[in-house]
């Protein structure tokens, strides 16, 4: 007998929470009053209503969510009328195709599901949440969803005046209740961005609307377009949290503010690009947990991650984490930083922005308009008696040169190049016009990375497509050994089939031989060809490892690499 023809009572039993005595006295007030079962188990304190939910879930097969852990897109938010929402406790979820996922805390309401159909014209998916839930988010979104319609009538066309040629700006006006929505609605913003567990927030406007995209697992995705009227406002609220010129709208401003969101607090480095279209303002998340990520935790294969862990350890040299944008590079340096920081090392860092601080270590951040570069910290620092220095990023032939002399007169230094692989990382640094010599007497090791997605565990099935991106690259796998996985699309990874990212590696190692290539000024594929065969795993061969025990796609792999 399956679980929907199985009694309420009898399910609550066989899990502990109720006996005979409760089921039978429940049923005596249900048939004098007409309440329903569960909800007398509730008001007479036998059980909770996330007990009573989980027995629905189990009785009716269907998933038990929590509201808040979604971003709820406005657009599908109107879909269902508050009326409804309110009348029979549902809210939208999100929509695929024409496929509604509707959250109800009563899953027999069948006139619910029928208002709810009747009035989109959609097929309905339900999940079971909890009513109190469901009402908050029903207050939370349709509210928002009010304020931004009201925004779109109440406005007149000449409240916003747009910067024209030599034009000055005409503030707009608005009265306290606006004033309060542009604040929720900011607030909402941010914190859906905080819970979808986004990078980054991107509002931006063109010629036709205004878009606010989140950047999750390294991809950009549309969270909202609200109307163009008020991204004037939205950008001059998140100036204000960064204590940015709100008047200023013709030149870059850069800045910072704090929230606390889920009991975690969070810095947001705030960026504001004027763009023919209107300021655009990028939002980076930095979560504090990154940085105490442990070097076990970013991806590294064992062999790798041991080798890593003996060169960070040397008490003199240089060490080079290369990548582009967005590959994770200052994770990996903070991450080191918190496996050798110790109250008996002098560690100093140079940075810009200082994105994350740490107990024990002495951070600068570099301020061009006061003079104080890379190069010039960098050399105040040597008369600091550091034992370990860290450099944001090695940008200029300066600043190379005396991270090289400081690496050779007996300090451990640790910094990024923005070079495609970990050999291109040398040629970087002689295109800085450093010297072979001095690199061969400095450099321990170089690190290349890059992150991929991985596969959503809740959705995970055998990937027939990965095998036909591998033929196309002519990489010849035994599918008898090995399987592949994707991630079909689900709730939990919102269609996407992926749920977070770790790291790809290739670790190039200096030893006597490379050192008397980069002497000889050997080529770079010699150089890279002779440390392949001393044991040097490429980015796509370690992301192929990665992906041919689970952890990501074929796909995946050859999209970052």
């Amino acid at each position: 007998m399956t679980n929907r023809y199985r009694k309420l009572g009898e399910i609550l039993k066989n899990n502990g929470l109720i006996s005979d005595q409760n089921i039978d006295a429940a049923l005596d007030i249900q048939r004098r009053t007409g309440e329903q079962f569960g909800r007398i188990m509730i008001k007479q304190g036998w059980i909770t209503e996330t007990a009573l939910l989980e027995a629905l879930s189990e009785k009716f097969d269907l998933p038990l969510v929590k509201i808040d852990a979604y971003s709820i897109d406005p657009a599908v938010v109107k879909i269902v009328p508050m009326e409804i929402a309110q009348r029979y406790k549902v809210i939208p979820l999100f929509l695929v195709d024409d496929l509604l996922t509707l959250a109800m805390s009563d899953p027999l309401d069948l006139k619910a599901l029928d208002a709810v159909r009747y009035h989109t014209k959609l097929n309905v998916q339900e999940v079971l949440a909890a009513e109190c839930d469901i009402e908050t988010a029903i207050k939370k979104y349709y509210s928002m969803v009010a304020f931004l319609d009201r925004m779109v009538t109440s406005f007149k066309e000449d409240a916003l005046v747009e910067l024209k040629d030599e034009e000055e700006d005409k503030e707009t006006n608005l009265d306290a209740t606006d004033e309060a929505s542009i604040i929720n609605f900011v607030n909402v913003v941010i914190s859906q961005a905080i819970r979808e567990k986004a990078s980054d927030i991107h509002m931006e406007m063109d010629e036709k609307e205004f878009r606010i995209r989140y950047r999750v697992d390294g991809v950009l995705h549309l969270f909202s377009t609200p109307p163009k009227k008020i991204a004037p406002m939205v950008i001059s609220r998140i100036k204000v949290l960064a204590e940015l010129d709100v008047s200023e709208k013709r030149v870059p401003q850069d800045g910072r503010f704090r929230v606390k969101i889920l009991q975690e607090e969070m810095d947001l480095r705030v960026s504001i690009l004027p763009t023919v279209h209107g300021e655009k303002a990028v939002l980076r998340i930095l979560d504090r947990r990154n940085a105490r990520l442990k070097l076990a935790d970013l991806g590294f294969q064992p062999r790798m991650l041991q080798l890593w862990d003996q060169a960070i350890r040397k008490p003199e040299g240089i060490i080079l984490i290369t990548g582009p944008t967005g590959s994770g590079k200052t994770t990996t340096l903070y991450s080191v930083l918190n496996t050798i920081n110790s109250i008996h090392k002098n560690i100093v860092t140079i940075e810009n922005p200082v994105e994350y601080k740490f107990e024990l270590i002495n951070q600068v951040q570099v301020n061009l308009k006061a003079g104080l570069t890379f190069a010039g910290a960098l050399r105040s620092i040597l008369r600091q008696d550091p034992d370990i220095i860290m450099i944001g990023e090695i940008r200029d032939s300066e600043t190379a040169d005396i991270a090289i002399r400081s690496a050779m007169t007996g300090h451990l230094v640790l910094s990024t190049l923005h070079t495609n692989d970990a050999v291109g990382g040398i040629f970087r640094l002689m295109d800085m016009n450093v010297e072979p010599f001095l690199l061969t007497s400095s450099v321990i090791g170089i690190l290349a990375q890059r992150l991929v997605r991985k596969v959503c565990p809740h959705c995970q099935q055998h990937d027939k497509e990965g095998w036909r991106h591998l033929q196309e690259k002519n990489y010849k796998i035994n599918k008898d050994t090995v399987k592949l996985y994707r991630g079909s699309g689900c709730r939990e990874c919102k269609k996407t089939g992926y749920i977070g990212r770790t790291g790809i590696h290739e670790l190039l190692l200096f030893d006597e031989t490379i050192r008397r290539m980069v002497l000889d000024r050997a080529q770079e594929d010699e150089i890279r060809n002779y440390a392949v065969q001393k044991g040097m795993a490429l980015l796509r061969h370690d992301g192929l490892r990665k992906a041919f025990n689970g952890t990501t796609t074929i796909e995946e792999v050859l999209r970052v690499t």
